[in-house]
This record gives C-alpha cells, sequence and structure tokens, in this order.
C-alpha cells in the first residue's frame, strides 16, 4: 500500500510539472523588441485561399497592397484606409506560359520612382525561379520589359532559383538597390545584393551578402525574404530565419552599407509563430513593413498547417530599438 501511494504521488507531480511547463509554454511571448501582433488577424486570406509574400505602397491615406495569389497563380492588387480591411483583390499581373519561366508569378516588390510604378517579381517552373521586371502608369495596368527575367540563377550560391526581389532607389548614387533570395526552389539558402543604373540590367554581388547564424538557433537553417529600408544612416533588413525547413520565424537586421557587416537585432526574433492551433501557429513568414506616422505597420505571412494568410503587427515607436537591450 506504501508503495502504491508513492506512485499515485510521483504520478500527481508529473502531472502538475507538465501542467506547470504547458502553462510557462503558452503564456511566452510570440512577440519581441515593441512589436505585437493584431488581435484582429489575419486580415487577408481566407476564402480567397493562400495569400502570401506581400508589397505594400501608403500613398496620401491609402495602403496599396500587391500581394501572390496562389490559386490564381497570380498577383493581386487590394486597397486598405488602415492596413487591416482590405477591398476585393484584382489581379494585375498573369502566369505568362508562352515565356517558357512564368507558369505562375508571385513574390513582388513595387516601388514608385519617376512618376512609374516599377514592379519585379519572381517568375517560376517547377523547376525553376527568375526575377522579371514590369513597369505601370496606376499600378494597375503592368507592362513587363522584356520576355526574360532580368535576374537569373547563374552564381553558384544561387543553385537554381532567385526570387523573393526587394528594391530601392538610391537618390544620391542614382540606382536601383536588390536584395534577393537564392538557392533551392523550395525555400531558397541566402540573401544575395545587386545594382542597376535602370532597373533591367543588374550587377550582381558575387556572394551572398547575408548568411544564416552560425548556431543552431532560430535563423541557423535559411534566411531569406528581406527587406530593406534606409533608416536613421542605416539599411535595416526585416528578414525570415528558417529554424527547420518547416518552421520560420521573422528578424531584423542592420548593415552600414547593405552589404556587409550585419547586426542581428538584439530581441530577435521579433515576430514568433503564435500558439497552438493559431492562424500562424506553424510558421511567420515574408514581413513588409511601413512607417506610419510614430508607428510602423509591418504586414507578414502566417501559415497553420498549409493555410497561409496576412496577419499585421505593430510597433508604436519611430527607433526600431537596435541600442535597446530588451
Amino acid at each position: 500500500m506504501e508503495k502504491l501511494t508513492k506512485y499515485i504521488v510521483a504520478f500527481i507531480l508529473l502531472i502538475i510539472i507538465a501542467l506547470t511547463s504547458f502553462i510557462l509554454w503558452y503564456n511566452l511571448p510570440d512577440t519581441n523588441g515593441g512589436w505585437k501582433k493584431f488581435d484582429g488577424n489575419p486580415v487577408l486570406g481566407g476564402n480567397l485561399g493562400t495569400a502570401f509574400d506581400v508589397s505594400v505602397l501608403r500613398e496620401d491615406d491609402l495602403y496599396r497592397m500587391w500581394f501572390s495569389w496562389r490559386p490564381k497563380k497570380s498577383i493581386a492588387l487590394t486597397e486598405s484606409s488602415d492596413g487591416i480591411n482590405w477591398s476585393n483583390p484584382i489581379i494585375v499581373l498573369k502566369p505568362n506560359l508562352s515565356s517558357g519561366w512564368e507558369s505562375r508569378v508571385n513574390r513582388p516588390v513595387v516601388l514608385k520612382h519617376s512618376d512609374l510604378y516599377h514592379m519585379w517579381y519572381t517568375g517560376q517552373t517547377d523547376d525553376n525561379s527568375y526575377i522579371g521586371y514590369a513597369t505601370s502608369p496606376d499600378g494597375i495596368t503592368w507592362t513587363r520589359t522584356g520576355d526574360k527575367p532580368v535576374l537569373y540563377p547563374d552564381q553558384p550560391w544561387e543553385k537554381v532559383a532567385v526570387m523573393v526581389p526587394h528594391v530601392i532607389w538610391d537618390e544620391n548614387e542614382k540606382i536601383y538597390k536588390m536584395w534577393y533570395s537564392g538557392g533551392e526552389q523550395y525555400e531558397p539558402d541566402a540573401i544575395g545584393y545587386a545594382t542597376s543604373v535602370d532597373g533591367y540590367k543588374w550587377k550582381k554581388h558575387q556572394d551572398p551578402v547575408f548568411l544564416p547564424s552560425n548556431d543552431k538557433g532560430w535563423d541557423g537553417y535559411k534566411v531569406t525574404g528581406g527587406q530593406v529600408i534606409q533608416l536613421d544612416g542605416w539599411y535595416v533588413m526585416f528578414y525570415i530565419g528558417f529554424e527547420n525547413i518547416d518552421r520560420a520565424m521573422i528578424g531584423l537586421a542592420r548593415s552600414p552599407d547593405g552589404v556587409d557587416n550585419w547586426e542581428r537585432h538584439p530581441a530577435n526574433p521579433i515576430i514568433k509563430p503564435g500558439k497552438y492551433r493559431n492562424w500562424d501557429s506553424s510558421a511567420v513568414y515574408k514581413p513588409y513593413a511601413v512607417k506610419s506616422g510614430k508607428l510602423w505597420k509591418l504586414w507578414y505571412n502566417g501559415r497553420h498547417n498549409s493555410v497561409e494568410q496576412i496577419g499585421m503587427a505593430i510597433h508604436k515607436g519611430e527607433k526600431l530599438g537596435f541600442e535597446k537591450n530588451y
């Protein structure tokens, strides 16, 4: 009887320890560094099917979002006054089967420069990914600049794919600067860099400029999907870090020139997957942040099992806190 009592006590203690561990895990924050997920997430997806990898411009009091619409294999445009409630999307760039490299198009970045909208996007076949270029007078009607990609996977580290471009115009240097992902077709491996005077002909940096961390942490497997902005004399990158092929989180890094000496944010990862069975519990991907007054709005992909949708996170305060040890 005494031995049975000991077993019962030990079993009860194990249950208490397990419940305590679960409660502690469940209450861990899923954002860091001053970021907070919007309580009403997701803001886009649902009946649309998989919506992912957005590019957002704020024009006057309107947010315009170009996003990848997987069921349509196309890029669509939707608009919002608050970044939360979005209009019914319209397809603005469809696949081009005759080109041989655009059986589906996705992962755009849109930049407005010289009274034109410029879009660099990913064109894909089953085996390879490329980067194409199109322009538009209004962000709706797009004209491809040619029938060939503007970037091919032709460096050893790029393997079979270049994709997820992000481009800025540097007014001081009078050039376009692109950060793009390269490597495997299913989730590329690292982030590269290229420059162009016309947006069409690009000169690549030979090696990737941003690599996975040297440890086995949250971004130790792959890094991809960088959005780079110029802020307070720095190039600041929002990026995806992969812990493994299925689990991804969002981080921040900065560099003095956008090429070398990248410093990761002390609070990384700033956005993590949500709790069990949440809409973003499996992984969070592809951040795109826009400064809005004295706060930041960041849209990102969230995945639960195979369902992927778009959510939003907010950072109150203009500074992003690299100097603060959270």
